[in-house]
């Protein structure tokens, strides 16, 4: 299994900046691309921002600009500079690592996610 621990959520006024962090343990393997979702009561985890193995980054439209994902791969850390920080920014983040591990000459593919940190921003 593959644990995900998020840090750095809080309270924070309108216009200021917060840094996530998420790191990962257990069976490892190889990451491919870690990533940060939202989710409002009754809907689907919406994506924030994704990073895989290589670099390339996708951001969600309200997170251009403002937001900037990136990854220590030797640590499997994935961190999230959020700027410029609104109220309606404010969600639960959740941590996301989709990758695959081998035992016993068998693969097995995983799609984590971790308990995700409060994010508020008001005044």
């Amino acid at each position: 299994q593959v644990q995900l621990v998020e840090s750095g959520g809080g309270l924070v006024q309108p216009g200021g900046s917060l840094r996530l962090s998420c790191a990962a343990s257990g069976n490892i393997g190889v990451i491919n691309a870690m990533g940060w979702y939202t989710q409002d009561p009754g809907k689907e985890r919406e994506l924030v921002a994704a990073i895989s193995s290589g670099g390339s980054t996708n951001y969600a439209d309200f997170a251009k600009g403002r937001f900037t994902i990136s990854r220590d791969n030797a640590m499997s850390t994935v961190f999230l500079q959020m700027n410029s920080l609104k109220p309606e920014d404010t969600a639960v983040y959740y941590c996301n690592a989709k990758g695959r591990y081998w035992r016993g000459g068998v693969d097995y593919p995983y799609d984590s996610w971790g308990q995700g940190t409060q994010v508020t921003v008001s005044s």
